[in-house]
């Protein structure tokens, strides 16, 4: 009986034994295989940007993008207006001592007295101009000797007919002679008319 004691106590030793060497051997094991999980877990966040990401990215911001304008169509451009021509010339010249409202010599005169105060020179023009100039230039013929009383410019500008008058004035009493005006278009002499001072 002692003997068979023995050998189930041994037995039972045995058995611990190993089973205790079993249990060592499973913590060693697992204790091995635990870096090697914890080796590699960080691998996971190391392997979540991929190279798809930023392509996604580039493509969401392309589409993103707002399309290039279209440029809009340019009008057509005007055609500049033609110059006028300009075909100006004078028609007339009239003298008088007096001047309507439409700026005619209102009673054609080639004969002042001295007391005549001022003396009218009305030119009718004809034609158009976008700009002209006239001139009236006045002198006194004392024999030999030409004398200019007044020698004045004035601009025109007209689609049409039109009058330009021009004037010469004295306080006092004119002397007596011959007189002339000569009217210029831009320059050149296109006209005159002369008249006389005298006492009736």
């Amino acid at each position: 009986m002692k003997l068979s004691f023995r050998s189930s106590a041994l037995c039972t030793a045995t058995v611990a034994g190993l089973l205790v060497l079993t249990a060592c051997g499973k913590k060693e094991e697992q204790q091995n295989t635990a870096p090697a999980a914890a080796s590699t877990a960080p691998a996971a966040p190391a392997a979540a940007p991929t190279a798809t990401a930023p392509a996604a990215t580039g493509t969401a911001a392309a589409a993103a993008q707002p399309a290039a304008p279209t440029p809009a169509a340019q009008p057509a451009a005007t055609p500049a207006a033609p110059a006028v021509a300009d075909t100006l010339k004078v028609g007339s010249v009239t003298l008088g001592n007096a001047v309507g409202s439409d700026k005619k010599v209102s009673k054609e005169k080639t004969t002042f007295a001295p007391t005549d105060k001022t003396i009218y020179a009305s030119v009718a023009t004809e034609g158009t101009t976008a700009g002209a100039t006239l001139n009236a230039k006045w002198t006194y013929q004392d024999g030999e000797t030409t004398t200019t009383v007044s020698d004045i410019s004035q601009s025109i500008s007209t689609d049409g007919p039109a009058v330009t008058t021009f004037k010469i004035q004295n306080p006092n009493e004119w002397p007596e002679g011959k007189y002339k005006v000569t009217v210029s278009l831009n320059g050149n002499a296109v006209g005159n008319e002369a008249f006389e001072v005298k006492k009736k």
